[in-house]
């Protein structure tokens, strides 16, 4: 609570204040009227069997027949009345002249107070104001041998008397009251107390205001913010998560299970972990997200994690044309280092004298390029991926290498997107090219792509060691690799295509004892019309 502002925590202190008071209050009212209503019940109980008890005293029968039945009634009744702890014992004829009371000079005055009941036989009690105030009293008839209506005995016991044995028992209430008050403000202290912690002591407005803030900014930043509970289940997914992940805007993924939603099987994976991970990439089927994962928490038990995803597509595609033009642009500085120094050979030969070898020597190296261009270029139609086997092929020579195009290569230009093909082709030979380098001599890879009704063929042979059968199901996984260091993530792009279009893929050992890699992308066949 701040000088100006309540805090909820205040607030709701304050609200349970008023509320238990109001009920203990309640309550207490509610108890001494139960004890009021009860001691008048127990009143009337009291007295009507005093009364009783005297109407049929044989020795209040005889005096009522004697002609001053006051001289002995009137001790009788005292003692009665002294022995009950009642307010009055009144002995009276049917015609109300009083035989006793507690005031003597009230005997022979006329009694106050309803008695027609009795007259008639029947007991009853009644709350009437007398000579001694008001009173709970009962009135009793008292019956001679022949069970006719001698005269009537009231005894009573007053209002005040009753309230004042209340008010002696009152101590017991209100320490029952104040205990429960003391109790109820204890546990709403607590719980205002905890709910200032939880809450840092904000007001509504403030909390308002912060989750307006909140909101708008987590639906607004460029990352996708995915917040796991520690149960497991999504708690929240900006808009920019959903566009990452696929996931429609309204798609009800909230409060469920991340098992349970539509999450690319590596995420899964990666929430499920509940480690925490930095930079992690991830690939769906067509982005390349990079992933972060933290647990939450203010220094007590964890709250959950917090998901971050960045989309790096671009990003890979353009690093990924960048290894391409820098893999070509050294094959092409070497290459022209080795054609500068063939170059001089020709030309010392020349001056030796020597043309006829110049003239040999010049002709078989422009006859091995133009044979390599003349069979890519004739078997492959689609420019871009001519273009990157002709890369290729310069890269492989470089690095020793012998990579070739099988001449019953044959694809057209259109059959599948350009992207997707140089994904293809372009990571399976680099990694034949990273399998065979560090092999012995010789060191081969065998390019073939093919194009048949409803599929493309892509297949990829190398000389290296081979990859081993059990390896076989994580090689399309992200982040495996062959290389004692690093994370792989050729053929894991090379899955995302496959994903993307339905393919399918084969490994099988090569005839050379390396690796056979299949992919097989199937395309949509024209209908004659």
């Amino acid at each position: 609570m701040t000088g100006r502002k309540w805090s909820i925590a205040g607030q709701l202190f304050a609200l349970q204040v008023v509320v238990v008071t109001l009920l203990v209050a309640a309550a207490t009212l509610g108890v001494a009227l139960v004890a009021r209503a009860d001691a008048r019940d127990a009143a009337r109980q009291e007295v009507l069997a005093v009364a009783e008890t005297v109407a049929r005293s044989p020795q209040v029968v005889a005096a009522l027949a004697t002609p001053r039945p006051a001289a002995t009634l009137q001790p009788y009744a005292e003692s009665i009345r002294v022995a009950t702890r009642t307010d009055f014992v009144v002995v009276m004829a049917p015609d109300r002249t009083r035989y006793s009371h507690a005031d003597p000079a009230q005997i022979g005055r006329p009694f106050i107070g309803e008695i027609g009941p009795a007259l008639a036989g029947q007991p009853f009690t009644v709350v009437n104001t007398g000579t001694l105030g008001e009173s709970v009293r009962a009135v009793v008839p008292v019956r001679d041998t022949d069970g006719q209506v001698v005269g009537l005995v009231s005894v009573g016991i007053t209002t005040e008397a009753i309230n004042r044995e209340l008010i002696r028992k009152s101590p017991i209430l209100l320490v029952a009251t104040a205990a429960a008050l003391a109790l109820a403000g204890a546990g709403s202290w607590l719980l205002s107390r905890r709910l200032r912690r939880q809450t840092h002591g904000l007001g509504p407005a403030q909390m308002t205001r912060m989750y307006e803030y909140y909101d708008a900014v987590l639906h607004s930043v460029g990352e996708g913010l995915v917040v796991i509970g520690p149960d497991r289940r999504i708690g929240l997914v900006n808009d920019e998560g959903r566009r990452l992940l696929g996931l429609p805007l309204d798609a009800p993924v909230v409060d469920r299970p991340v098992t349970d939603v539509d999450l690319p099987p590596a995420l899964t994976e990666l929430i499920m972990s509940g480690q925490a991970a930095r930079d992690e990439l991830i690939l769906t089927a067509d982005r390349a997200l990079v992933a972060n994962l933290r647990p939450t928490g203010t220094g007590g038990p964890s709250l959950g994690t917090v998901l971050t995803l960045r989309d790096h597509t671009d990003l890979r595609a353009l690093t990924s044309e960048l290894d391409s033009v820098r893999g070509l642009t050294e094959a092409l500085r070497s290459q022209a280092h080795e054609a500068a120094n063939r170059l001089h050979t020709v030309l010392t030969l020349v001056e030796l004298g020597r043309t006829e070898e110049a003239v040999r020597l010049a002709t078989e190296e422009l006859a091995l390029a133009q044979q390599l261009t003349d069979r890519v270029v004739g078997a492959i139609t689609e420019p871009a991926l001519a273009a990157l086997l002709l890369g290729k092929s310069a890269q492989a020579a470089e690095r020793g290498v012998e990579l070739t195009v099988d001449p019953a290569s044959r694809l057209d230009v259109g059959t599948l997107p350009a992207g997707d093909l140089l994904t293809v082709v372009g990571n399976l030979v680099d990694n034949a090219l990273e399998a065979v380098a560090a092999g012995e001599p010789p060191r081969r890879v065998r390019v073939y792509v093919a194009e048949s009704p409803g599929e493309v063929l892509v297949e990829v042979t190398d000389s290296g060691s081979g990859l081993p059968a059990e390896r076989v199901a994580d090689a399309f996984r992200r982040g495996w690799s062959t290389k004692s260091s690093g994370r792989g993530l050729g053929l894991a792009l090379v899955g995302q295509v496959l994903a993307r279009h339905d393919g399918r893929h084969e490994v099988a050992a090569g005839p050379d004892g390396g690796t056979v890699f299949r992919v097989r992308l199937p395309v949509p066949v024209e209908q004659p019309t």
